[in-house]
This record gives C-alpha cells, structure tokens and sequence, in this order.
C-alpha cells in the first residue's frame, strides 16, 4: 500500500472520542421516541456504541441542547448533503438515515455555549419534519440494529480481518481500538474514527446492520 493510501486510511485518534458503551446496557434501551431533535452537520456521521464530543454554538442549536437536557437527553445527527452552504441559515437537504445519541455529559459555558459527550444508541429513519422551533424535529423510525444469533460468528470473523488491516495502515505510535470491545462496537468505532470522505462514512452507516457494515468497512480497508 501506498504511504497516500496509508494517510487516506490513516485512523483518526482524538481524545474522548470512543468510550465503551457498556454504560448503555446499563441506561437501558435504544428504543427512541418517535419524534426527536435533529442536529445536521457537514462532516460529523454518529454510529451506534461510540461517542463523539461536540462544541455547540449556534443559538438555535443551543436551545436544542435545553430542550433536550430538559427532557429525553436524545439528539439525531444527521449529515448535510453536498450543497448545503447555499441553504446553511435555513434547512438544507439531508440524508434520511441518522443516528441518534443521548447527551451522556455536558458542560454550559459562561458565553453560553455547550460542550456535550453524545453516545451513539441507534440508527433511525426521518419520516417527516416539524418546523414549530427554530431548530428542526423530526417524526423518526427508530431502526435499532440487533445481530442475528446465526451472524454472530460471520461477524467475529470479518472484525479479525478489519483489526489485521488495522495494522498495515495505522500510524507508527497509533494504538488500536481497544481489543476488550465486542465486535459490534469494534466496527463501529473504527467506522466512526477511520479517516474517508464523509459520505463514505454515511454509507456504512446505512448498511443494513452491523455485518454488512462490517463487511463493507473490511472492502474499503482493503482497497
């Protein structure tokens, strides 16, 4: 492999992004409600099990946060479409698969702005959209991804297969994801710190479950 194709897959290392979700099992479900905030981004794709800290700024964005933290903690992430600059103010196009996160910790700045750590609990499917706040609701399928019995072993597999390529492209000095997480979480979290092209990223997220992302994760490695 090329040192180009090494630095493309190069695996990004930032500080509090990926936490072991166990925590999850202990909150306790990723059924969502059937209406959530959704906060669009141009390069932020949220996968189930991980978590990704945000600085949130916008004023409409800021009394999402609120809102939120004052009910179900619950925030869709969402992708921008390409073109969205043109529509930034308003409500541009995004992809219709999300993942939604529950507001895990948080900080409110003397300016006013959050500093949040959102854990990734399930994808979602946007229905519909509200316009009743200046940020934007959305009516969602929760679209929660459980391995089949039958997968589980197929899924071993193909995460021994990522964490070897892991190794031909990492950095020298760059630890791996932690080998104490099942293999759900291992491939999401490398889907969600490998370094691609953001739409890349959003189609693994719409794979359909996690084997398939798997799959799809260890082609794109291999390449």
């Amino acid at each position: 492999m090329s040192s180009t194709s090494v630095r493309r897959a190069a695996f990004v290392v930032v500080l509090a992004l990926v936490v072991h979700a166990s925590s999850a099992s202990a909150q306790g479900t990723s059924t969502l409600p059937s209406e959530i905030p959704i906060f669009p981004l141009p390069e932020v794709v949220l996968f189930p099990d991980t978590t990704r800290p945000l600085l949130i700024y916008e004023p409409r964005y800021r009394e999402m946060v609120a809102d939120a933290l004052a009910g179900s903690k619950i925030i869709g992430m969402v992708l921008l479409r390409p073109g969205f600059e043109k529509d930034y103010e308003g409500r541009p196009p995004i992809y219709g698969i999300g993942c939604a996160g529950i507001i895990d910790d948080y900080k409110k700045l003397p300016d006013g702005r959050y500093a949040i750590l959102l854990r990734g609990l399930s994808t979602f499917r946007i229905i519909s959209e509200d316009q009743r706040k200046p940020y934007r609701l959305a009516k969602i399928e929760s679209t929660p991804e459980q391995l089949k019995d039958e997968d589980r072993g197929a899924l071993s597999t193909v995460r021994e297969r990522i964490a070897k390529l892991l190794y031909t492209v990492l950095p020298l000095g760059t630890e791996p994801p932690d080998p104490g997480l099942d293999d759900a979480e291992f491939v999401n979290v490398v889907a969600q710190a490998l370094k691609m092209p953001e739409e890349a990223r959003q189609d693994l997220l719409e794979r359909a479950g996690v084997l398939a992302r798997a799959r799809a994760l260890a082609a794109r490695l291999e390449r």
